[in-house]
């Protein structure tokens, strides 16, 4: 047996939180900013657990922290925004990250026909009511049903990607392999 190789050699092992972060960090995902208003004022969170449940009726999902402070002022709103962030968005996906800086105080936007932030320059938005919530752990898993969503193109092309604990794009990773394939 590899020495790479861990197993479990019983159910009361525990699985150490580094390692299962390692473990899911090889696991590309999608960049996101879950985006609601709250009494008026925009409120919103870098999440990279969102995800498709269902076509008929169309629900989406994405997980939090159950810790957030963002995400109760959301649910008290009752619906939110998914701004699925393009490549050129790094800087959006950094900001709102963050904990407890005034994320929105550079940041232009929009509202959708829910009265949602919308971000410019990301590449869609879904604008959502909350369909459900359960708890999973020390996180939330919110599911959305879409309620509008946008379909115009925009000049971003490529989504903001993260993977082994760093942004990487698409386009950037196909060069290299084409350029390796070549070689």
């Amino acid at each position: 047996m590899s020495a790479d190789l861990m197993t479990l050699s019983s159910t009361s092992s525990v699985i150490e939180p580094a390692r299962f972060r390692e473990a899911l960090g090889h696991y590309a995902s999608g960049i996101t900013v879950i985006s609601s208003l709250d009494e008026g004022e925009p409120v919103g969170f870098t999440c990279q657990s969102f995800y498709s449940v269902s076509m008929n009726p169309p629900l989406v999902s994405f997980s939090v922290k159950s810790s957030s402070f963002s995400y109760p002022r959301i649910r008290r709103a009752g619906r939110f925004a998914v701004n699925i962030l393009s490549a050129e968005q790094e800087a959006i996906s950094n900001l709102f990250a963050r904990q407890g800086a005034d994320k929105w105080k550079d940041v232009q936007w929009q509202a959708s026909p829910l009265g949602n932030p919308i971000i410019p320059g990301s590449l869609r938005w879904l604008d959502c009511e909350i369909h459900a919530e359960h708890a999973a752990g020390d996180h939330l898993i919110v599911i959305g049903e879409v309620r509008a969503l946008n379909v115009k193109e925009t000049t971003a092309s490529r989504p903001l990607l993260y993977f082994r604990g760093e942004y990487c794009d698409i386009a950037e990773q196909s060069t290299q392999i084409h350029a390796s394939q070549n070689r």
